[in-house]
C-alpha cells in the first residue's frame, strides 16, 4: 500500500487538505513566526503569494536577501533552480520550495551535461552563465549573471575577452549588440518571453500611442526593437514607478503588473499578449503553481527540501559569489 508521504514525494508537493475555514494567510504568518522562517517570492508568482511574503524581488535581489537572512528556515515561492541558489548561498539553512515541479523552462533549455560538453569543447573561453540555469550548469561556469546587471558584468571583462553566454540566446543577443561583443551564445530560451507577439505589441501601441513600452531582455530581438525601455523585473519595475507616464504596455511575465499597480494605483499596466493567445496574459505555469495550500503545508511539515550535492554545490558556489562580488564592485 502506498503511503501518504510516498504519494507526496510522486506528486512533487504536500497534497494534505488543510482545515475547512482556515485563513492561510494569517497561519502562514504564525508559522513563519514559529519556525523563524522567512518567505521569499518572485515578482512571477500570484499576487496573493507576494501579499504573503516578507520579501519579493528578481532573481539577483533574492540571492542576496538568502545570502543575509538570519532566518533558519527559507521558503522560496518561485521555481527550483532559485531554491537551489539559495541552498548553495546558505548551506546550514532549510530551503524548502513549495511544488517541486515548479522548474524553469530556460533552466532546462541548457542540460548540464551538455553545457559542460560545450565548454569543454571552446577551453579558451570564460562562461558567463545566466542564473536561470541548473546547480550543476552554474558548476561550470566562471561567473553567473541575472538580467539585472549581465550588460555591466560582460562589460567588465577584456574588449578581446572569448565568452560562452548561456544559456538565453535571447538575453544573449541583446547584450552583444549593446556591448559590441561576439559572445558564443548557447541555443536556450523562456517559454514564455519567446511568446510575445510583435503583431499584438504593433497594435497596442497604436491603440495606446501615449503608452510607453517596457519590455525584458528575454524576448526576441524584433520585440527589443520596439521597446522604449528594456530591462529587468526589478528595473522596470523602477522605471513604472518613477516615469511621469501614465500608460505602459509591459512585456514580461504578467505577475510582476501586481507589484506595478500596487505602486502606481493612478497608472494604466497592460499585459501584452503572447501570439497563442486572445487574452492579455502571457504566464508562467511553473511560478503560477506556487499557492498558499502548498506554502501553509510545506511550513507546515517542512518538506518538499532542497538539496544540493555537495561537489556540485562547491563548483556552484564560485560564479555565484562572483556575481555578488562584481555587483557590490560595480555598484549594483
Amino acid at each position: 500500500m502506498t503511503t501518504i508521504k510516498e504519494t507526496w514525494k510522486t506528486l512533487g508537493y504536500i497534497d494534505e487538505p488543510v482545515p475547512e475555514g482556515i485563513d492561510l494567510k494569517a497561519e502562514i504568518r504564525k508559522l513563519c513566526q514559529e519556525k523563524n522562517a522567512i518567505i521569499l517570492a518572485h515578482y512571477y508568482t500570484e499576487g496573493v503569494i507576494q501579499d504573503i511574503a516578507d520579501f519579493i524581488g528578481d532573481s539577483l535581489a533574492l540571492a542576496r536577501k538568502a545570502a543575509k537572512t538570519d532566518a533558519d528556515i527559507i521558503v522560496m515561492c518561485g521555481v527550483h533552480f532559485m531554491g537551489e541558489t539559495n541552498k548553495i548561498l546558505c548551506p546550514e539553512k532549510k530551503v524548502l520550495i513549495p511544488d517541486l515541479n515548479a522548474t524553469c523552462s530556460l533552466a532546462e533549455s541548457c542540460p548540464a551535461k551538455e553545457f559542460a560538453e560545450f565548454v569543454h569543447s571552446h577551453p579558451d573561453h570564460t562562461v558567463i552563465s545566466y542564473v536561470n540555469t541548473s546547480a550543476a550548469t552554474k558548476a561550470v561556469t566562471d561567473v553567473v549573471v541575472t538580467s539585472g546587471n549581465a550588460k555591466q558584468i560582460v562589460e567588465s571583462f577584456p574588449k578581446d575577452e572569448k565568452i560562452i553566454f548561456g544559456p538565453d540566446r535571447n538575453l544573449g543577443a541583446y547584450i552583444n549588440s549593446i556591448t559590441g561583443r561576439n559572445m558564443l551564445l548557447w541555443d536556450g530560451a523562456c517559454h514564455v518571453h519567446e511568446r510575445f507577439s510583435v503583431e499584438k505589441l504593433v497594435a497596442l501601441k497604436q491603440q495606446y500611442p501615449e503608452a510607453k513600452v517596457l519590455v525584458h531582455p528575454e524576448c526576441r530581438g524584433p520585440i527589443v526593437k520596439l521597446a522604449d525601455v528594456v530591462g529587468s523585473t526589478a528595473a522596470l519595475l523602477k522605471y513604472a514607478v518613477t516615469a511621469d507616464t501614465k500608460t505602459f504596455l509591459v512585456v514580461t511575465e504578467s505577475g510582476i503588473l501586481h507589484e506595478m499597480q500596487k505602486q502606481c494605483p493612478d497608472k494604466q499596466f497592460i499585459p501584452v499578449p503572447p501570439d497563442d493567445s486572445t487574452c492579455g496574459c502571457n504566464e508562467c505555469n511553473f511560478m503560477k503553481l506556487v499557492t498558499l495550500k502548498k506554502v501553509y503545508n510545506t511550513l507546515r511539515y517542512e518538506w518538499p527540501t532542497v538539496e544540493v550535492p555537495a561537489d556540485i554545490a562547491k563548483a556552484a558556489v564560485r560564479p555565484i559569489n562572483h556575481m555578488l562580488q562584481l555587483s557590490e564592485q560595480l555598484g549594483l
